[in-house]
């Protein structure tokens, strides 16, 4: 349900736009341009004007209770409050050992010089 008023949602938006588009101002007469009666042939004088305005408005209605309805469909919907509120804990796994690969052998270091016994240093005249 909520996907299908979301496809009708987008074509009312789509619809709004080219009727407020299709639609001339007060002083700006568009069909002017392209040879002022023909343009108001079809409805007459004042009928193009008094149709659009009038599907403008009904679109927009509609627009704005599709627009309510998605936002209690969104209300409704049960998301968690957190990231982690409906992770399930992982059981405890000890981790894995990686195989040793055979490295060439590095020579021993020697061990450091034994320290001089306590005797063996001289002592410092006075």
């Amino acid at each position: 349900m909520e996907s299908i008023l979301v496809v009708v949602h987008l074509f009312l938006a789509i619809g709004l736009v080219a009727l407020i588009l299709i639609q001339h101002g007060k002083g700006a007469d568009m069909g002017a341009a392209f040879g002022s009666g023909a343009s108001a042939s079809v409805f007459g004088a004042r009928g193009a004007s008094n149709f659009l305005s009038r599907t403008t408005g009904i679109l927009a209605a509609v627009f704005f209770a599709t627009s309510l309805a998605l936002a209690y469909f969104a209300m409704q919907s049960r998301e968690p409050a957190t990231v982690m509120q409906d992770v399930q804990p992982a059981a405890m796994v000890e981790p894995e050992v990686p195989n040793v690969i055979d490295l060439p052998s590095v020579p021993e270091v020697p061990p450091a010089p034994a320290a001089p016994a306590p005797d063996a240093v001289p002592k410092v005249p006075e």
